[in-house]
């Protein structure tokens, strides 16, 4: 086992990393930028050291200072969490050239998954069902039409890089189809510096549904069963469940099963999700794998009683899985909903500033993921996440009436949060009854 890990991420996922490496036995390293500096939540790290100014592009994304601060700290190993360089496979190559593990998996299964056109490849190849399509890249205009003639409008360009919706654009027919494609195509080359694009069928009102997975370096891989992630507004996730609803039981069975293959094939360690949509009919079909442990891991945790961050630490130190599939199973029913500093009422605006007053809700089955507190100053210069609430309940009814509860507990005085949306769609029929597909927010609340 490791003796000292250094975090290369800040506020919430860092401390989660900060908890479960004390838990274990293990000192921790924190980097931070001058935005960060003084922050509470470092204090939980055995050593802290700064890697720059505010922009992440000049502290937290910045490979050799983290480097830097890995070496002065002396750590066998770096967690990336979630965002940031977690899915940068440079990055973990060169951990791993420095003599440092990387938390995660190994640079070249990242790099493999990490291009959706060859995860799509690799998804037919495993028999993982996609969605119909461009069997690779998009040459041109005039392919990318011959393609949406064939599979029928809607069509959806999509970037073989990166994700977060950026470089996604849907099309119904040539004109906009044409428009779309210099649109996306111009996101991804400034989001990503790759402005490759892929076509492929739009599925109308689709869900969105991930299965946790866990991949040792003995062979062994296991999945944690899925989340339901639907509840969305312009591809950000607001509200996550698991199990899925109304899922029927084969198909799980079915997804589940196939998100394994696709894991094996990519010989693929540590923790991943696989990402897929689900039609009307209950088909799924694969979407992504994301190479990192995702912001909604708490949900799988609840329902299965796994600590996903402590079995990525174990894996990377070499350990093998302790469970066999049949061993895992999932327990009653686990809800949770992102609270970020934003303007609901004005789409979404991001809302930075200092928390005046903070009241964390509490109860049997409530938890909540956050580094801030009452004081704390919310930065411009990141995401604007400031928490996760998350209840577990022995049925989905429950766990949605704790949640109710739970929100009108919690007080974050001094910022505009998502809280009085996420009330509204806890108290919306459709979401009760599971009604919901990935436009939802945008229909019901379309201003």
């Amino acid at each position: 086992m490791f003796q000292r890990i250094l975090v290369a991420n800040r506020g919430e996922i860092a401390l989660r990393i900060f908890r479960a490496c004390r838990e274990l036995g293990i000192e921790t390293v924190a980097i931070f930028s001058e935005a960060d500096r003084g922050a509470a939540y470092l204090e939980m790290a055995d050593e802290a050291y700064c890697v720059g100014p505010p922009k992440a592009a000049d502290s937290y994304l910045k490979i050799d200072r983290v480097i830097s601060a890995a070496e002065i700290g002396n750590v066998q190993a770096i967690h990336p969490g979630y965002g940031f360089l977690a899915e940068n496979a440079h990055f973990a190559e060169v951990c791993r050239s420095c003599n440092i593990e990387f938390i995660g998996p190994t640079h070249e299964a990242m790099a493999l998954v990490g291009d959706k056109n060859a995860a799509r490849s690799l998804a037919r190849d495993a028999n993982v069902p996609t969605v119909p399509g461009s069997d690779g890249l998009v040459a041109d205009e005039a392919e990318a039409l011959t393609i949406a003639h064939g599979i029928g409008f809607p069509v959806l360009i999509k970037a073989a890089a990166g994700g977060g919706g950026r470089g996604m654009r849907v099309a119904s027919n040539d004109l906009a189809l044409k428009s779309a494609l210099q649109q996306a195509r111009a996101e991804a080359t400034a989001a990503f510096g790759n402005g490759d694009l892929y076509v492929e069928k739009y599925i109308e009102h689709p869900r969105h549904v991930e299965v946790q997975m866990l991949a040792d370096l003995h062979g062994n891989v296991v999945h944690l069963w899925e989340r339901d992630c639907t509840m969305q507004r312009r591809h950000q996730k607001l509200i996550e469940e698991s199990p899925a609803p109304q899922l029927p039981e084969e198909s799980r069975t079915a997804m589940c099963e196939a998100a394994v293959r696709l894991v094996k094939a990519a010989a693929y360690t540590n923790a991943g999700t696989v990402e897929f949509i689900v039609d009307r009919e209950g088909k799924f079909y694969f979407i992504e794998l994301n190479a990192r442990i995702q912001v909604e891991h708490p949900v799988t945790e609840m329902v299965t009683g796994i600590d996903l961050i402590k079995a990525q630490i174990r894996v990377a130190a070499g350990e093998p899985l302790p469970w066999k599939q049949e061993d895992i199973h999932s327990h009653g029913a686990a809800l949770e909903c992102r609270i970020n500093a934003e303007d609901t009422e004005h789409r979404f605006r991001p809302s930075p500033g200092k928390i005046e007053r903070l009241i964390v809700p509490g109860g049997l089955g409530v938890r909540f993921d956050s580094h801030v507190h009452s004081g704390y100053t919310v930065s411009p210069f990141y995401d604007s996440m400031i928490g996760k609430l998350i209840v577990h309940q022995p049925t989905r009814v429950e766990a949605i009436d704790c949640m109710k509860r739970a929100l009108s507990e919690l007080r974050v005085d001094g910022l505009k949060t998502t809280v009085p949306l996420l009330e509204e769609i806890l108290k919306h029929s459709a979401f009760s009854e599971a009604r919901v597909d990935t436009t939802f927010i945008e229909r019901t609340w379309p201003s």
